[in-house]
Protein backbone atom coordinates (compact mmCIF):
# COMPACT_ATOMS: atom_id res chain seq x y z
CA UNK A 1 0.00 0.00 0.00
CA UNK A 2 0.77 3.69 -0.14
CA UNK A 3 3.38 4.62 1.84
CA UNK A 4 1.94 8.26 2.72
CA UNK A 5 4.79 9.56 5.17
CA UNK A 6 6.19 12.66 3.02
CA UNK A 7 5.05 15.69 4.97
CA UNK A 8 4.55 17.47 1.87
CA UNK A 9 2.14 14.30 0.47
CA UNK A 10 0.04 13.90 3.41
CA UNK A 11 -2.87 15.89 4.97
CA UNK A 12 -2.62 13.29 7.39
CA UNK A 13 0.64 14.89 9.16
CA UNK A 14 -0.76 18.58 8.79
CA UNK A 15 -1.70 20.00 12.20
CA UNK A 16 -4.88 18.33 13.23
CA UNK A 17 -6.65 20.70 11.87
CA UNK A 18 -9.81 18.43 11.08
CA UNK A 19 -12.78 21.12 10.38
CA UNK A 20 -16.52 20.24 10.45
CA UNK A 21 -19.71 22.04 10.88
CA UNK A 22 -21.63 18.89 12.13
CA UNK A 23 -19.85 15.52 13.03
CA UNK A 24 -21.38 12.64 15.49
CA UNK A 25 -19.59 10.13 17.73
CA UNK A 26 -20.50 7.28 19.60
CA UNK A 27 -18.04 4.81 21.16
CA UNK A 28 -18.19 0.94 21.49
CA UNK A 29 -17.69 -1.19 24.69
CA UNK A 30 -14.86 -2.00 23.59
CA UNK A 31 -13.73 1.89 23.59
CA UNK A 32 -13.69 2.43 19.46
CA UNK A 33 -15.12 5.36 18.81
CA UNK A 34 -17.14 5.59 15.60
CA UNK A 35 -17.00 8.87 14.00
CA UNK A 36 -19.44 10.10 11.45
CA UNK A 37 -20.20 13.59 9.15
CA UNK A 38 -23.16 13.45 7.68
CA UNK A 39 -23.78 15.11 3.80
CA UNK A 40 -26.48 15.16 1.80
CA UNK A 41 -24.74 15.69 -1.37
CA UNK A 42 -22.57 12.53 -2.17
CA UNK A 43 -22.83 8.90 -3.53
CA UNK A 44 -19.42 8.21 -2.49
CA UNK A 45 -19.07 6.75 0.77
CA UNK A 46 -15.19 7.10 2.18
CA UNK A 47 -14.33 5.06 5.80
CA UNK A 48 -11.33 4.60 7.99
CA UNK A 49 -10.26 2.29 10.66
CA UNK A 50 -6.91 4.33 11.98
CA UNK A 51 -4.96 3.63 14.92
CA UNK A 52 -2.75 5.13 16.98
CA UNK A 53 0.58 2.96 16.59
CA UNK A 54 3.33 4.19 14.15
CA UNK A 55 6.66 4.30 13.62
CA UNK A 56 7.81 5.76 16.78
CA UNK A 57 6.31 2.33 18.77
CA UNK A 58 9.23 0.53 17.53
CA UNK A 59 11.96 -0.72 19.05
CA UNK A 60 15.16 -0.78 17.63
CA UNK A 61 14.77 -4.24 15.97
CA UNK A 62 11.14 -3.54 15.27
CA UNK A 63 12.20 -0.33 12.92
CA UNK A 64 10.35 -0.63 10.10
CA UNK A 65 7.48 -3.15 11.53
CA UNK A 66 4.53 -0.96 11.43
CA UNK A 67 4.90 -0.49 7.56
CA UNK A 68 5.40 -3.96 7.17
CA UNK A 69 1.78 -4.75 9.25
CA UNK A 70 0.11 -1.93 7.18
CA UNK A 71 1.31 -4.26 3.99
CA UNK A 72 0.80 -8.01 5.73
CA UNK A 73 -2.67 -6.70 6.27
CA UNK A 74 -4.05 -7.43 2.34
CA UNK A 75 -2.35 -10.65 2.31
CA UNK A 76 -4.98 -13.25 4.20
CA UNK A 77 -7.33 -13.11 7.24
CA UNK A 78 -8.71 -15.45 8.96
CA UNK A 79 -11.58 -15.71 5.71
CA UNK A 80 -10.21 -14.37 2.81
CA UNK A 81 -7.03 -15.01 0.74
CA UNK A 82 -5.26 -11.73 -0.83
CA UNK A 83 -7.00 -12.22 -3.56
CA UNK A 84 -10.17 -11.55 -2.32
CA UNK A 85 -9.26 -8.80 -0.31
CA UNK A 86 -7.97 -7.15 -3.52
CA UNK A 87 -11.22 -7.64 -5.41
CA UNK A 88 -13.53 -7.23 -3.19
CA UNK A 89 -14.22 -3.25 -3.37
CA UNK A 90 -12.44 -3.09 -6.85
CA UNK A 91 -15.18 -4.97 -7.81
CA UNK A 92 -17.88 -2.69 -7.30
CA UNK A 93 -15.48 0.13 -8.18
CA UNK A 94 -14.26 0.89 -4.91
CA UNK A 95 -10.83 1.87 -4.12
CA UNK A 96 -9.13 0.06 -0.60
CA UNK A 97 -5.72 1.70 0.84
CA UNK A 98 -3.66 2.06 3.87
CA UNK A 99 -0.78 4.41 5.08
CA UNK A 100 1.74 4.46 8.08
CA UNK A 101 3.06 7.67 9.42
CA UNK A 102 5.08 7.91 12.49
CA UNK A 103 2.20 8.01 15.22
CA UNK A 104 -0.45 6.32 13.18
CA UNK A 105 -1.31 3.32 10.87
CA UNK A 106 -4.80 3.90 8.66
CA UNK A 107 -6.66 1.22 6.57
CA UNK A 108 -9.40 3.34 4.31
CA UNK A 109 -12.03 2.64 1.46
CA UNK A 110 -13.80 4.69 -0.77
CA UNK A 111 -16.86 3.17 -2.66
CA UNK A 112 -20.54 3.78 -3.44
CA UNK A 113 -22.31 4.23 -0.37
CA UNK A 114 -24.90 1.55 -1.06
CA UNK A 115 -21.37 -0.93 -0.59
CA UNK A 116 -20.15 0.71 2.84
CA UNK A 117 -21.35 -2.23 4.90
CA UNK A 118 -19.20 -4.37 2.52
CA UNK A 119 -16.42 -1.85 2.99
CA UNK A 120 -16.33 -1.47 6.42
CA UNK A 121 -16.78 -5.71 6.78
CA UNK A 122 -13.14 -5.68 5.14
CA UNK A 123 -11.61 -2.78 7.00
CA UNK A 124 -12.51 -4.25 9.51
CA UNK A 125 -10.99 -7.84 8.78
CA UNK A 126 -7.75 -6.47 8.01
CA UNK A 127 -7.16 -4.47 10.97
CA UNK A 128 -7.79 -7.49 13.20
CA UNK A 129 -8.06 -10.55 11.64
CA UNK A 130 -4.84 -11.06 9.25
CA UNK A 131 -3.15 -14.17 10.04
CA UNK A 132 0.04 -12.78 8.05
CA UNK A 133 0.95 -15.71 5.76
CA UNK A 134 4.46 -17.16 5.72
CA UNK A 135 4.81 -17.15 1.97
CA UNK A 136 3.26 -13.65 1.54
CA UNK A 137 5.68 -12.60 4.62
CA UNK A 138 9.11 -13.78 2.20
CA UNK A 139 7.46 -12.22 -0.60
CA UNK A 140 6.67 -8.58 0.77
CA UNK A 141 9.84 -8.80 2.32
CA UNK A 142 11.40 -7.79 -1.30
CA UNK A 143 8.69 -5.42 -2.40
CA UNK A 144 9.40 -3.34 0.49
CA UNK A 145 12.83 -3.64 -0.22
CA UNK A 146 11.79 -2.07 -3.70
CA UNK A 147 10.05 0.89 -2.11
CA UNK A 148 13.14 1.77 -0.28
CA UNK A 149 15.00 1.61 -3.41
CA UNK A 150 12.52 3.68 -4.82
CA UNK A 151 12.42 6.50 -2.61
CA UNK A 152 16.62 6.14 -2.17
CA UNK A 153 16.54 6.87 -6.01
CA UNK A 154 14.14 10.22 -5.51
CA UNK A 155 16.75 12.76 -3.62
CA UNK A 156 13.76 14.95 -3.20
CA UNK A 157 12.58 12.20 -0.86
CA UNK A 158 15.32 10.67 0.70
CA UNK A 159 16.64 14.18 2.21
CA UNK A 160 13.57 14.17 4.49
CA UNK A 161 14.25 10.81 5.75
CA UNK A 162 17.26 11.25 6.05
CA UNK A 163 16.50 14.95 8.10
CA UNK A 164 14.52 13.20 10.47
CA UNK A 165 17.48 10.77 11.15
CA UNK A 166 19.42 14.23 11.90
CA UNK A 167 16.82 16.02 13.78
CA UNK A 168 16.02 13.25 15.92
CA UNK A 169 18.83 11.42 16.40
CA UNK A 170 19.13 8.23 18.32
CA UNK A 171 15.26 8.53 18.65
CA UNK A 172 12.33 6.14 16.70
CA UNK A 173 10.86 9.49 15.04
CA UNK A 174 14.15 9.82 13.34
CA UNK A 175 14.52 6.40 11.80
CA UNK A 176 12.80 5.73 8.37
CA UNK A 177 9.06 4.53 8.70
CA UNK A 178 9.89 1.73 5.62
CA UNK A 179 13.10 0.29 8.21
CA UNK A 180 16.24 -0.94 7.03
CA UNK A 181 16.82 -4.08 5.07
CA UNK A 182 18.06 -6.23 7.77
CA UNK A 183 14.88 -5.38 9.81
CA UNK A 184 13.14 -6.48 7.48
CA UNK A 185 14.25 -9.43 6.66
CA UNK A 186 14.18 -10.39 10.37
CA UNK A 187 9.98 -10.10 10.46
CA UNK A 188 7.94 -13.48 10.91
CA UNK A 189 5.01 -13.80 12.47
CA UNK A 190 5.51 -13.71 15.60
CA UNK A 191 7.36 -10.03 15.21
CA UNK A 192 3.81 -8.67 13.90
CA UNK A 193 1.99 -10.30 16.53
CA UNK A 194 4.04 -9.33 19.04
CA UNK A 195 4.14 -6.01 18.29
CA UNK A 196 0.48 -5.73 17.46
CA UNK A 197 -0.01 -7.12 21.16
CA UNK A 198 2.10 -4.34 22.66
CA UNK A 199 0.53 -1.13 20.95
CA UNK A 200 -2.99 -2.38 20.49
CA UNK A 201 -5.42 -0.27 22.21
CA UNK A 202 -8.81 0.08 21.57
CA UNK A 203 -9.29 3.18 23.03
CA UNK A 204 -6.97 4.31 21.22
CA UNK A 205 -9.11 3.92 17.73
CA UNK A 206 -11.13 5.51 15.38
CA UNK A 207 -13.33 4.57 13.12
CA UNK A 208 -14.10 7.65 10.71
CA UNK A 209 -16.64 8.13 7.76
CA UNK A 210 -17.81 10.74 5.66
CA UNK A 211 -21.31 10.10 3.70
CA UNK A 212 -24.96 10.55 2.94
CA UNK A 213 -25.58 7.45 5.40
CA UNK A 214 -28.02 8.05 8.48
CA UNK A 215 -25.44 7.89 11.83
CA UNK A 216 -27.75 5.48 13.16
CA UNK A 217 -27.11 3.21 10.26
CA UNK A 218 -23.07 3.64 10.17
CA UNK A 219 -23.19 2.65 14.07
CA UNK A 220 -25.66 -0.29 13.19
CA UNK A 221 -22.83 -1.30 10.83
CA UNK A 222 -19.72 -0.65 13.11
CA UNK A 223 -21.46 -2.63 16.05
CA UNK A 224 -21.74 -5.93 13.68
CA UNK A 225 -18.14 -5.94 12.61
CA UNK A 226 -16.04 -4.23 15.68
CA UNK A 227 -18.74 -4.82 18.41
CA UNK A 228 -17.26 -8.27 19.21
CA UNK A 229 -13.66 -6.50 19.06
CA UNK A 230 -12.26 -7.49 22.96
CA UNK A 231 -11.36 -4.35 24.76
CA UNK A 232 -7.81 -3.72 25.48
CA UNK A 233 -5.39 -1.55 26.99
CA UNK A 234 -1.79 -0.91 26.10
CA UNK A 235 0.89 -0.31 28.51
CA UNK A 236 2.85 1.07 25.93
CA UNK A 237 4.63 4.54 26.81
CA UNK A 238 6.02 6.77 24.14
CA UNK A 239 9.39 8.28 25.21
CA UNK A 240 10.05 11.76 24.17
CA UNK A 241 13.06 12.96 22.33
CA UNK A 242 16.04 13.93 24.44
CA UNK A 243 17.83 16.67 24.18
CA UNK A 244 18.53 18.72 21.13
CA UNK A 245 21.66 19.93 19.07
CA UNK A 246 22.42 21.20 15.55
CA UNK A 247 23.91 19.09 13.17
CA UNK A 248 25.33 19.96 9.92
CA UNK A 249 26.22 17.47 7.79
CA UNK A 250 26.56 17.23 3.63
CA UNK A 251 26.90 13.88 1.87
CA UNK A 252 27.56 13.02 -1.96
CA UNK A 253 25.30 11.44 -3.61
CA UNK A 254 24.34 10.60 -7.68
CA UNK A 255 22.91 13.12 -8.34
CA UNK A 256 23.01 16.31 -10.84
CA UNK A 257 21.35 19.33 -8.66
CA UNK A 258 22.04 19.81 -4.92
CA UNK A 259 19.26 19.36 -1.98
CA UNK A 260 19.30 20.77 0.93
CA UNK A 261 17.21 19.90 4.16
CA UNK A 262 17.30 22.76 7.03
CA UNK A 263 14.78 22.84 10.49
CA UNK A 264 14.94 21.76 13.74
CA UNK A 265 12.19 20.35 16.32
CA UNK A 266 8.86 22.67 17.19
CA UNK A 267 6.05 22.50 19.22
CA UNK A 268 4.07 19.50 20.11
CA UNK A 269 0.32 19.02 19.40
CA UNK A 270 -0.88 20.49 22.60
CA UNK A 271 1.05 23.25 23.12
CA UNK A 272 -0.57 26.71 22.33
CA UNK A 273 1.81 28.19 20.02
CA UNK A 274 1.43 25.36 17.30
CA UNK A 275 -1.52 27.28 15.42
CA UNK A 276 0.37 30.59 15.13
CA UNK A 277 3.19 28.46 14.73
CA UNK A 278 1.12 27.13 11.60
CA UNK A 279 0.67 30.17 10.45
CA UNK A 280 4.33 31.52 10.39
CA UNK A 281 5.11 28.75 8.32
CA UNK A 282 2.80 28.95 5.84
CA UNK A 283 3.12 32.45 5.05
CA UNK A 284 7.46 31.03 4.44
CA UNK A 285 6.67 28.13 2.67
CA UNK A 286 3.30 26.99 2.71
CA UNK A 287 1.39 25.87 -0.66
CA UNK A 288 0.76 29.40 -2.18
CA UNK A 289 2.60 30.82 -5.12
CA UNK A 290 2.93 33.88 -3.02
CA UNK A 291 4.60 32.57 0.04
CA UNK A 292 7.91 34.57 0.65
CA UNK A 293 10.47 32.03 0.02
CA UNK A 294 8.99 30.82 -3.48
CA UNK A 295 8.94 35.05 -4.23
CA UNK A 296 12.47 35.15 -3.43
CA UNK A 297 14.28 31.83 -4.10
CA UNK A 298 12.14 31.08 -7.46
CA UNK A 299 10.17 34.43 -8.59
CA UNK A 300 12.79 36.60 -7.97
CA UNK A 301 15.90 35.07 -8.31
CA UNK A 302 14.90 31.59 -10.44
CA UNK A 303 17.38 29.66 -8.09
CA UNK A 304 14.77 26.76 -7.17
CA UNK A 305 11.55 24.77 -9.34
CA UNK A 306 10.41 24.60 -5.86
CA UNK A 307 10.86 25.14 -2.16
CA UNK A 308 8.47 24.70 1.05
CA UNK A 309 8.46 24.52 4.60
CA UNK A 310 6.73 21.87 6.94
CA UNK A 311 5.75 22.02 10.20
CA UNK A 312 4.40 18.33 11.76
CA UNK A 313 3.41 18.43 14.88
CA UNK A 314 3.78 15.26 17.05
CA UNK A 315 2.42 14.25 20.53
CA UNK A 316 5.62 15.49 22.98
CA UNK A 317 7.55 17.33 19.70
CA UNK A 318 7.48 19.01 16.58
CA UNK A 319 9.41 19.47 13.39
CA UNK A 320 10.46 22.16 10.97
CA UNK A 321 11.73 21.34 7.61
CA UNK A 322 12.61 23.24 4.95
CA UNK A 323 13.36 21.69 1.89
CA UNK A 324 14.59 22.87 -1.57
CA UNK A 325 16.77 22.00 -4.77
CA UNK A 326 19.35 23.58 -6.64
CA UNK A 327 22.14 23.58 -8.76
CA UNK A 328 25.42 23.57 -6.25
CA UNK A 329 26.98 26.81 -7.40
CA UNK A 330 23.43 28.70 -6.27
CA UNK A 331 23.37 26.41 -2.73
CA UNK A 332 24.86 28.91 -0.16
CA UNK A 333 23.22 31.95 -1.80
CA UNK A 334 19.84 29.78 -1.73
CA UNK A 335 20.42 29.33 1.97
CA UNK A 336 21.57 33.01 2.76
CA UNK A 337 18.42 34.28 0.64
CA UNK A 338 16.36 32.03 3.05
CA UNK A 339 18.15 32.92 6.43
CA UNK A 340 17.30 36.47 5.05
CA UNK A 341 13.56 36.02 4.98
CA UNK A 342 13.74 34.31 8.54
CA UNK A 343 15.75 37.16 10.27
CA UNK A 344 13.10 39.51 7.81
CA UNK A 345 10.10 37.65 9.72
CA UNK A 346 12.52 37.73 13.41
CA UNK A 347 12.60 41.39 13.01
CA UNK A 348 10.05 43.13 11.22
CA UNK A 349 6.35 42.66 12.45
CA UNK A 350 3.67 42.41 10.09
CA UNK A 351 1.66 45.34 9.67
CA UNK A 352 -2.03 45.09 10.02
CA UNK A 353 -2.34 44.49 6.26
CA UNK A 354 -0.01 41.96 5.98
CA UNK A 355 -1.43 39.69 9.45
CA UNK A 356 -4.65 40.18 7.65
CA UNK A 357 -3.90 39.13 4.37
CA UNK A 358 -2.03 35.85 6.11
CA UNK A 359 -4.95 34.84 8.21
CA UNK A 360 -7.67 35.56 5.11
CA UNK A 361 -4.95 33.03 2.61
CA UNK A 362 -4.85 30.47 5.87
CA UNK A 363 -8.75 30.52 6.57
CA UNK A 364 -9.35 29.98 3.02
CA UNK A 365 -6.77 27.19 2.18
CA UNK A 366 -8.27 25.22 5.19
CA UNK A 367 -11.77 25.73 4.20
CA UNK A 368 -10.82 24.23 0.85
CA UNK A 369 -9.63 21.23 2.73
CA UNK A 370 -12.97 20.51 3.83
CA UNK A 371 -13.96 20.18 -0.03
CA UNK A 372 -12.26 16.87 0.14
CA UNK A 373 -14.34 14.28 1.74
CA UNK A 374 -11.94 11.72 2.06
CA UNK A 375 -9.67 14.10 3.52
CA UNK A 376 -11.55 15.36 6.18
CA UNK A 377 -12.44 11.58 7.07
CA UNK A 378 -8.75 11.10 7.65
CA UNK A 379 -8.21 14.17 9.38
CA UNK A 380 -11.48 13.84 11.44
CA UNK A 381 -9.71 10.37 12.63
CA UNK A 382 -6.70 11.69 13.33
CA UNK A 383 -7.92 15.03 15.60
CA UNK A 384 -9.83 12.50 17.91
CA UNK A 385 -6.71 10.76 18.59
CA UNK A 386 -4.99 13.38 18.78
CA UNK A 387 -7.37 16.34 20.92
CA UNK A 388 -9.97 14.08 21.42
CA UNK A 389 -12.23 16.78 19.63
CA UNK A 390 -12.80 17.92 15.92
CA UNK A 391 -12.80 21.70 16.33
CA UNK A 392 -15.57 23.47 14.04
CA UNK A 393 -14.50 25.94 11.07
CA UNK A 394 -15.90 29.02 13.25
CA UNK A 395 -14.00 27.97 16.43
CA UNK A 396 -10.60 27.52 14.14
CA UNK A 397 -11.24 30.53 12.70
CA UNK A 398 -11.87 32.79 15.78
CA UNK A 399 -8.46 31.30 16.93
CA UNK A 400 -7.07 32.70 13.81
CA UNK A 401 -8.67 36.04 14.04
CA UNK A 402 -7.27 36.50 17.88
CA UNK A 403 -3.78 35.80 16.55
CA UNK A 404 -1.51 38.97 16.95
CA UNK A 405 1.52 40.49 15.63
CA UNK A 406 3.38 40.65 18.62
CA UNK A 407 2.75 36.52 18.89
CA UNK A 408 3.48 35.55 15.84
CA UNK A 409 7.17 37.94 16.36
CA UNK A 410 7.86 36.60 19.55
CA UNK A 411 7.49 33.18 18.03
CA UNK A 412 9.30 33.94 15.15
CA UNK A 413 11.83 34.72 17.22
CA UNK A 414 12.03 31.60 19.31
CA UNK A 415 12.09 29.45 16.51
CA UNK A 416 13.88 30.93 13.20
CA UNK A 417 17.14 31.08 14.46
CA UNK A 418 19.57 29.96 12.23
CA UNK A 419 21.82 29.13 14.27
CA UNK A 420 19.38 27.00 16.11
CA UNK A 421 18.96 24.86 12.70
CA UNK A 422 20.13 21.48 11.41
CA UNK A 423 21.89 21.16 7.77
CA UNK A 424 21.55 18.40 5.34
CA UNK A 425 22.95 18.76 1.70
CA UNK A 426 23.09 16.14 -0.79
CA UNK A 427 25.99 17.24 -3.10
CA UNK A 428 26.48 15.46 -6.70
CA UNK A 429 29.72 13.90 -6.76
Amino acid sequence: MKRNNMRKHVNAEAPSLALTEEYKLHTLANGIRIAHKQVPYTQIAHVGIMLDIGSRDEQPHQQGLAHFWEHMAFKGTEKRSSYHIINRLENVGGELNAYTTKEKICFHASVLDDHFDKALDLLADIAFHSVFPDKQIERERNVIIEEMSMYNDSPEDAIQDDFDQLVFANHALGNNILGTPETVNSFGREELFQFINENLDTEQIVVSSVSRLPFSKVIRIAEKYLGNIPHKKTTRIRQAPGIYSPIIQEKERSITQAQCAMGQPAYALADDKRLPFFMLVNLLGGPGMNSRFNLSLREKYGFVYSIEANYTPYLDTGFLGIFFGTEQKQLARSISLINKELKRIREIPLTTSQLHQTKVQLMGQLAMSEESNMSFMLMMAKSLLDTGRVDSLPEIFTEIQAITSEQLQTIAQEMFNPENFSYLTFIPE
